[in-house]
């Protein structure tokens, strides 16, 4: 058996997620569906974690286990898997790693990327939220540091019944809004994210932005004092503007 770890992006539009489900079109299921193929035998196939329906990623990371195959170099697989997958999504790197390696247990952190439309784009529609209103970027950026640091974040997450009992406490390594031309980028990057966490505090977010919560509830929701008067859930953001930015490594892992 030989291990190989594969980088890829994807445009999620048209996908239930990453994770393969029964019944439903996801990238992790094209994917294999390639490898298999390419391969001609079955695989192991893991990814660094789930991206939800709808969201995109530029740079995630699977691992692929297969026998050794004569001929087969890191090239090969490339050119074979892109081959084979839809235009949606793309391999950008293969690599031949040890069998020790495991996509999702041996990465450190992760980014993810969410943009906010401030105008009308004829192009873009598929990868952002538009916001008609105008927005109070500095106060955004102002409540985006806060994030950085050990929150409970029981008041962004949604019940995951795949996770039960996972601890809603997430180290925040980074987080910060960028003002671009026509858009608002916020960037973050953690261990591990919860079920929704995100697009729930992008949802929030803006709700500060339009000045329709304030800075005093933004702190409430971090220390975990969530009320039925500041509604996340109802609050969302859509899942069009999220992206799977980077899945960080150790240097050296997987040699």
């Amino acid at each position: 058996m030989k291990t190989w770890k594969i980088t890829l992006e994807y445009d999620g539009s048209k996908y239930r997620g990453w994770q393969e489900q029964r019944n439903a079109r996801t990238v992790m299921g094209e994917l294999r569906q390639a490898a298999e193929d390419v391969f001609a035998c079955k695989v192991d196939l893991h990814g660094s974690g789930r991206t939800d329906a709808g969201v995109h990623a530029s740079g995630q990371v699977a691992h692929l286990r297969a026998p050794t195959a004569p001929g087969l170099n890191a090239d090969r697989i490339l050119r074979g898997l892109n081959d084979r997958l839809p235009a949606e999504v793309a391999v950008l790197a293969v690599e031949p790693v040890s069998s020790r390696f495991h996509a999702r247990h041996d990465a450190l952190a992760r980014t993810y990327v969410y943009q906010i439309a401030t105008r009308k784009s004829a192009f873009s529609k598929r990868y952002v939220w538009w916001i008609k209103e105008p927005l109070d970027v500095p106060l955004m950026s102002s409540a985006a540091r806060m994030l950085a640091g050990r929150h409970d974040f029981v008041c962004f997450r949604a019940a995951d019944p795949s996770r039960p009992d996972e601890s809603t406490i997430v180290v925040v390594e980074s987080a910060a809004i960028e003002a671009e031309e026509g858009l608002i980028v916020f960037r973050i990057e953690a261990s591990h994210f919860l079920w929704r966490m995100i697009r729930r505090v992008v949802g929030v977010l803006v709700k500060l932005g339009k000045r329709e919560v304030n800075i005093e509830d933004w702190q409430k929701l971090l220390n975990a004092e969530c009320h039925p008067r500041l509604d996340v859930a109802a609050w969302t953001a859509p899942a069009s503007g999220l992206f799977l930015e980077q899945v960080k490594y150790a240097d050296g892992a997987g040699r």
